[in-house]
């Protein structure tokens, strides 16, 4: 809906209905706030709709230590917003909004019909229930005065006037749904400072051949190490699954190894993966020992279906060195250790990242020294807060994401009825 009152001064104005500002809006409006959101797209909660494969990983069952924890950048400026609005709180939400939820492995929290476009109604609904408006009309700038916020300018040339503005507008990954970078704008012009954007969760392109000729193939269960080889330290660990694709490596286990590899360059560095991490190097040279017996008189590249999937083998016969038309009984035990080895520590050098339109998340933005953690407003501007992916904080897959965005939204929102009760001189 379209609802401009311009005879009247909203209290708070959100701009951006993603995750973070629909949650700020709705609540700002419980409290008895008049308030409008602004949205640039024709529906609300577009990226939300598309988060988690379409199923929509709204949280992560975590405790307040466990949330910082997986946040990569700034973990400490949100204890907070994590310790107002919970995981826990999260489910409650979603729960008293009509939205069962079940938590799979890892803690990640799902509505139990796999269904994303159920939160973006249940959201819908927490807005219309509470009689926020809705504006489906770009914002074009604030609207600043002798260092106050107080209001926001439309790209159609209209203004609407508020005591306070949440700036939510997302960062400028997955642009399509409308994240384009423009809250960065906004804070730029007040003066704020927004630090070096760069994609994060995003799949990693990778240099040589190896990974082309694998593509489209899953691997489940394999443990990844990520090396940097200028400062010659390893930098991530972790398992689980991970993607072959045309142009490198993507699944869940590298999309957050991505978030660790800071100041990307050609070359620098290098991901290493066990395709056997339940078997040490012993066990392993014990099961190839016993499947090359087995297949003793047949060639090698015809040896392998138990131990790799098919797409994976002609890439593993030639990175060995051994012929493929050599009999297993013929392999050397040199060979067959440095098959092992080679099985254990697959590596792959990394190129760059794919570009930011396609990260999960953008890591950078409104600095967050300049932000006030306890209310998320503006050091600087008088009646001006941030919340969600805007801001400079950002986390591992798994549902972290989304509660940033939902504790960040909900922290600047009752923040605001604090500063209302201030203006008018309430207890």
């Amino acid at each position: 809906m379209n609802v401009l009152r311009n005879h009247k001064q909203y209290d708070v104005a959100v701009i951006g209905g993603g995750a973070a500002g629909m949650m700020a809006a709705g609540t700002a409006a419980s409290m008895g706030l008049d308030t409008v959101l602004i949205e640039k797209n024709d529906r609300l909660g577009r990226k939300l709709g598309i988060t988690g494969k379409g199923r929509c990983n709204v949280t992560n069952h975590s405790d307040v230590a466990e949330l910082i924890a997986a946040v990569t950048t700034n973990g400490r400026f949100l204890y907070s917003a994590f310790s107002r609005f919970t995981a826990q709180d999260t489910m409650a939400f979603f729960e008293r909004l009509g939205v069962p939820l079940k938590t799979e492995r890892g803690g990640r929290v799902f509505p139990q019909s796999d269904k994303a476009s159920d939160i973006v109604q249940a959201m819908g609904r927490f807005l219309k229930e509470n009689g926020a408006d809705i504006i489906f009309t770009p914002a074009e700038s604030l609207l600043i005065e002798s260092g106050r916020v107080n209001g926001v300018k439309l790209v159609d040339g209209q203004e609407l006037r508020a005591s306070h503005v949440i700036v939510a507008c997302g960062g400028c990954s997955y642009p399509g749904t409308g994240s384009t970078g423009d809250g960065y704008r906004f804070a730029r012009q007040a003066g704020h400072t927004v630090t070096e954007l760069r994609p994060s969760l995003v799949p990693l392109v990778a240099q040589g051949w190896e990974c082309p000729e694998m593509q489209g193939l899953s691997l489940k269960n394999i443990a990844v190490t990520v090396t940097d080889t200028v400062r010659r330290k390893k930098v991530y660990d972790d398992f689980g699954e991970l993607l072959f694709t045309h142009f490198g490596l993507s699944g869940p286990v590298i999309l957050s190894a991505s978030t660790h590899m800071k100041e990307m360059k050609p070359g620098r560095y290098e991901v290493s993966i066990d395709l056997k991490p339940a078997l040490s190097p012993e066990q392993l040279d014990a099961r190839l020992c016993r499947d090359f017996a087995k297949n003793q008189n047949r060639n090698f590249a015809n040896s392998l279906s138990e131990l790799l999937p098919r797409k994976m083998i002609p890439v593993m016969v030639k990175l060995s060195g051994i012929s493929p038309d050599c009999k297993c009984n013929q392999i050397s035990r040199e060979q067959r250790l440095a098959f092992g080895r080679l099985l254990k520590g697959f590596r792959i050098v990394i190129q760059g990242f794919r570009p930011i339109a396609e990260a999960i998340v953008t890591s950078g933005g409104v600095a967050v020294k300049e932000v006030n953690p306890k209310t998320m407003a503006s050091k600087l501007v008088e009646g001006l807060s941030f919340a969600g992916e805007v801001l400079d904080v950002d986390a591992y897959t798994g549902g972290f994401n989304l509660q940033i965005a939902f504790s960040t939204g909900y922290l600047a929102a009752v923040s605001q009825k604090k500063e209302e009760q201030h203006d008018s001189g309430s207890d």
